[in-house]
């Protein structure tokens, strides 16, 4: 493993690379796979290039953890193997406990088909099943219809048997989700379409061509269906998730909305905690170029962990998980705040780019305010967080984010009502170049690039109406 933490040390002097968000040692890394509790620790596996910060020759990554904070890099766990159903690449896939035995179902490309492997009890190895690909592809009366979208299965338990969901399309129609059942993994019975998608549904989001990622969960007698969704031209938009009724043939979907805000966050996937918590991980995909991502020397970050949870209004939940406590260092507070338009310098020698951040911040409902990060001393570069009482959204404004011309900017946004009595209580996880969000349930993330060393500074700010802080606390993470 010492080439592991060799590339790890190489690249450690990178100013935007985050440091207590699990990234690989280097190269390229997207969606979160085989995610499973097991003897102690987690396990996250992950979509891996080894040859480099761009996708292509697809493995699956691993790695370990007792606390889903600091991890440990392990051995590749899958690779291509030349002439079988995955030569083209090791897709995404989940992983459970078969009888004892862990076992990995993933998708094997191309054609895009479903595949197992069954571990040691170490999980360092993994021996693919010879009756691979065990469904080759989509039902005879759907093949079409799918354009050979067919991949990321979803395994699960019911009292029955087997559950598996696997991602699709409907050419003309819109994204699907497929559903089978089996009784040992190997042979799987198609039980239809569980949820079919509608291109032309604009509200509460545009629901997209294809649909991938699925997972299910169940929260009491309520189920959450969530998945990711991309355009007709294989954008990447965004996770949505639908909650609803499963009787273990059809699920009656109640409310939907999107799961994760912003243009970084996707590909999400879940597990069970040892305690019942459900917590998910998601890709952070990179907002830059190619060519920055190639001098870098890596791409893609996973999320924090994120504690999911379903109040009776329906709607998820997304918080951080509480383990992030345990990283803080350094702290700041601040109380009994009003903050005027136009000035600045509130928070006096607040600064980091490895932060959390716990506001509470009231205001009159047309008021538009909001904190100031990774703000540079001549004002060059900054990211602001708007809240806009008027129109009820939350706006990551990384417009000034960045000097460098080729860098992501633009305006990401959530719709956000403020609690009664007007109060706004933000948790903000900072870690370089990355930005997560969390106010009422809402998750909002995004990725910026600040080129000034200096950039780092945190304020508050009014820009109409009037603002009082009541509360700011803030902490230095330590890297993992």
């Amino acid at each position: 493993m010492t080439h592991l933490h060799n590339a790890r040390q190489r690249l450690a002097g990178d100013p935007l690379r985050p440091q207590y968000h699990f990234l690989p040692p280097a190269n390229w890394m997207n969606d979160p796979n085989g995610l499973i509790h097991w003897q102690g620790r987690y396990h996250l596996f992950y979509q891996y290039n080894p040859n480099g910060p761009f996708h292509g020759s697809i493995h699956w990554g691993h790695a370990a953890s007792q606390d889903m904070l600091h991890w440990q890099d392990l051995p590749i766990a899958l690779a291509p193997t030349p002439g079988g159903p995955d030569a083209g690449g090791c897709w995404s896939g989940c992983a459970v406990d078969h009888d004892g035995v862990p076992t990995l179902g993933y998708t094997g490309v191309h054609p895009q088909a479903v595949c197992l492997a069954a571990g040691s009890s170490d999980l360092l190895h993994w021996d693919k099943h010879p009756a691979n690909p065990v469904i080759p592809g989509p039902p005879l009366d759907l093949s079409a219809a799918t354009g050979g979208d067919f991949r990321d299965p979803f395994v699960w338990m019911e009292k029955d048997g087997w559950h598996m969901l696997i991602g699709s399309r409907l050419q003309g129609q819109g994204g699907a989700i497929l559903h089978y059942r089996s009784y040992d993994l190997l042979g799987w019975d198609y039980r239809g379409v569980l949820l079919r998608g509608d291109i032309h549904q604009s509200q509460p989001f545009f629901s997209g061509f294809v649909w991938e990622c699925p997972n299910f969960f169940r929260f009491g007698e309520r189920g959450v269906l969530f998945f990711s969704v991309q355009s007709e031209a294989g954008e990447l938009l965004y996770p949505v998730y639908y909650t609803g009724d499963f009787d273990g043939e059809r699920f009656q979907p109640r409310v939907q909305d999107i799961l994760v805000h912003g243009s970084s966050f996707y590909a999400p996937q879940a597990l069970r905690t040892q305690d019942g918590r459900v917590v998910m991980w998601g890709w952070l995909k990179e907002q830059r170029n190619q060519s920055a991502c190639s001098q870098a020397g890596w791409s893609g970050v996973m999320s924090a962990p994120l504690s999911l949870s379903l109040p009776d209004s329906g709607r998820l939940q997304v918080e951080p998980v509480e383990e992030l406590k345990t990283l803080r260092g350094e702290h700041w507070h601040t109380t009994a705040l009003q903050i005027t338009p136009g000035d600045a310098g509130w928070l006096g020698d607040l600064r980091g780019s490895c932060l959390e951040i716990e506001a509470v911040l009231e205001a009159g409902e047309t008021s538009v305010f909001g904190l100031s990060l990774l703000g540079s001393a001549d004002g060059r570069e900054r990211t602001r967080l708007v809240y806009d009482g008027e129109r009820r959204r939350l706006i990551l404004d990384a417009r000034q984010s960045s000097l460098d011309p080729e860098a992501p900017g633009g305006l990401h946004e959530a719709p956000l009502g403020l609690e009664s009595g007007g109060a706004l209580r933000l948790r903000i996880l900072l870690d370089r170049s990355v930005i997560e969000v969390f106010a009422g349930g809402v998750c909002l993330a995004c990725r910026v690039y600040p080129t000034l060393p200096d950039s780092a500074a945190v304020d508050l700010f009014a820009l109409r109406g009037s603002v009082r802080l009541k509360s700011l606390d803030a902490w230095t993470l330590n890297s993992v």
